[in-house]
């Protein structure tokens, strides 16, 4: 059976009658959110680097068999659940659909306290593209920061859920939204949005903790020359747009995926797809359209762009750059490299240097033909030769714009050398809509079958392909290879990496397993809702729990579940 520090320090914690409640005098500071205490999950990834890793090991391969349910609370929220559980001090705080924000005993399940935002539904609430969906809160300085679906982002008071400060951080009555958790870097918590697919212009915002006074603002896209640039960064990237690309938006927003260094002082964002997605409409003269689903390191202070890369220059298949980012250091060709990895919507895992920017590797990680590979000295894809289906003409393309891999949480494994990649094989039929013309409100893809299409089209066949539907690959970042494989077996939520050798990840169909981490076996399985969303641990008095939110709302609930040994 494994043994480390980390299972001796706990239960010594629990002999001593103080486990779980010393931390309770401290505050969520800049100190811990960089130095995470084993036994919390105190922001969505649990750490700065987004490894969604933890060391306990208290449950693991021999006795993981044994666990049981702890507790469940009904969540009462409809749609898909999503969001990550933050625990500090015994408490556990969650988000749900449609915005509402709870506290809960992180023993018991017991609810604290619970505040809903009153987000209207229906005819004069907020436009979505997909669903009314929320990824999680962030925790610092006594307060619980969450994104509205109305484009607020309101901090609350982490002792009883009253509102402290609100800020709108979106134009009032436009089409944007906000979907994903924000981050706290620096005493500076940091918000970006969704509405791409509605014709908008993205950004990402940084806001000072304590007030809710805007700080900084970086826009993802340039805007209209004639209103000069917000900085040369923008000016540098209306170079590789034509025509008048801000009359549609551009697109670019960030509607999740953040990460942050702080030896090198750098805030980390993916940024979203182009708007409309077909590039003829939106930049009729092609070009990378900068910074397009596209990784950027900032400066946290003042927003400034030190490095971006872009994984899909001139997208228009909707292969954004907005999924996770893990940071980890890596030895590679037998120097010891500081990475950033990410497996973005297009099908390739990439690993940069997180330092300088610069291009290591890629290679799909999943079905892909829309490109035959990445370069290796440019680090830009080599597109196939019918790719630009806007210009080429019609083609049925892999991945689908839900992407190889979207907002499920990856996870990094230091121990077995792994990042686990909830992932997903499909295709569609790209095809420029002929008949295209704006509509606020509505979807302004450009795309034959989102958003209209011209009299008379006919969709030829689907050509299909192997292994179409959901897998959970190990894949080996240096030797850029999977190691295991579970395919075809429905989608995945985010997966959870322990010190224990285990990896947990829920199933569409509502189990909730934990396979070994090294082979992909089966070791345990409950019964949860259908849809799960990422999965955290945490210890309280030397006894270790697993949590899971899960659930659609109707039929098998809507729930937070816990285990632990019985």
């Amino acid at each position: 059976m494994r043994t480390c520090n980390f299972r001796a320090g706990l239960l010594a914690m629990a002999l001593l009658g103080w486990g779980g409640h010393a931390l309770a005098r401290q505050a969520v500071d800049d100190t811990r959110l960089r130095e995470v205490p084993a036994e919390e999950w105190l922001s969505n990834g649990r750490d700065y680097a987004e490894t969604r890793h933890s060391p306990l090991d208290l449950i693991d391969t021999d006795n993981v068999g044994g666990l049981a349910p702890a507790w469940s609370y009904d969540t009462d929220s409809t749609g898909t659940l999503e969001a990550t559980p933050l625990i500090a001090d015994g408490v556990m705080y969650g988000t749900t659909t449609w915005n509402s924000v709870f506290a809960l005993d992180a023993r018991t399940g017991e609810e604290r306290w619970r505040w809903d935002a009153g987000i209207p539904r229906g005819p004069g609430g907020p436009h979505l593209c997909c669903g009314p969906v929320n990824r999680g809160a962030a925790l610092y300085a006594g307060k619980v920061y969450v994104g509205l679906l109305d484009g607020r982002l309101v901090a609350l008071d982490a002792e009883n859920g009253r509102v402290v400060w609100s800020v709108q951080t979106t134009p009032r009555d436009d089409e944007y939204s906000i979907t994903g958790a924000p981050r706290v870097v620096k005493g500076k918590v940091v918000i970006g949005n969704g509405g791409a697919e509605f014709g908008v212009r993205g950004y990402f915002t940084a806001y000072d903790a304590e007030t809710g006074e805007q700080a900084w603002r970086f826009h993802t896209v340039p805007g209209n020359p004639a209103d000069g640039f917000e900085s040369d960064a923008l000016a540098r990237a209306a170079e590789t747009w034509t025509g008048e690309w801000w009359e549609l938006g551009g697109g670019g927003t960030v509607w999740d995926a953040f990460a942050y260094d702080p030896e090198e002082d750098l805030l980390y964002v993916g940024t979203g797809n182009g708007g409309p997605w077909t590039q003829t409409l939106r930049s009729p003269g092609g070009g990378d359209n900068l910074y397009l689903s596209s990784i950027l390191a900032v400066r946290p202070d003042d927003g400034e762009l030190v490095w971006y890369y872009q994984t899909t220059p001139g997208d228009e298949w909707d292969y954004t750059a907005v999924q996770p980012m893990i940071l980890a250091e890596l030895t590679i060709e037998g120097r010891q490299r500081k990475v950033l990895m990410q497996a973005p919507k297009n099908g390739f895992f990439y690993v940069i240097d997180r330092v300088t920017g610069a291009f290591i590797s890629a290679e799909a990680f999943a079905e892909v033909n829309w490109a035959e590979g990445v370069d290796p000295e440019t680090g830009r894809p080599i597109e196939a030769a019918n790719a630009r289906y806007s210009r080429t003409g019609p083609a049925w393309l892999w991945p689908s714009p839900y992407g190889a891999h979207n907002w499920q949480g990856m996870s990094w494994n230091p121990a077995t050398g792994l990042v686990y990649i909830p992932g997903q094989n499909g295709n569609n039929y790209f095809a420029v809509n002929t008949a295209y013309e704006y509509q606020f409100g509505r979807s302004n893809t450009g795309l034959i079958g989102r958003g209209g299409a011209p009299e008379g089209f006919v969709r030829p066949p689907n050509p299909g392909m192997p292994n179409r539907g959901g897998f959970l690959v190990a894949w080996d970042p240096v030797a850029q290879e999977e190691r295991w494989r579970i395919a075809g077996d429905g989608s995945h939520g985010g997966t959870l990496s322990t010190g224990g050798g285990l990896l947990f990840v829920g199933k569409a169909d509502g189990r909730f397993q934990a396979l070994d981490a090294e082979t992909g076996e089966t070791l345990w399985e409950a019964a949860t809702a259908p849809g799960p969303g990422q999965p955290v641990t945490y210890a309280l008095d030397g006894r270790q729990y697993v949590s899971v939110m899960a659930g659609r709302g109707g039929e098998g609930g809507s729930a937070v579940w816990t285990f632990s040994l019985d």
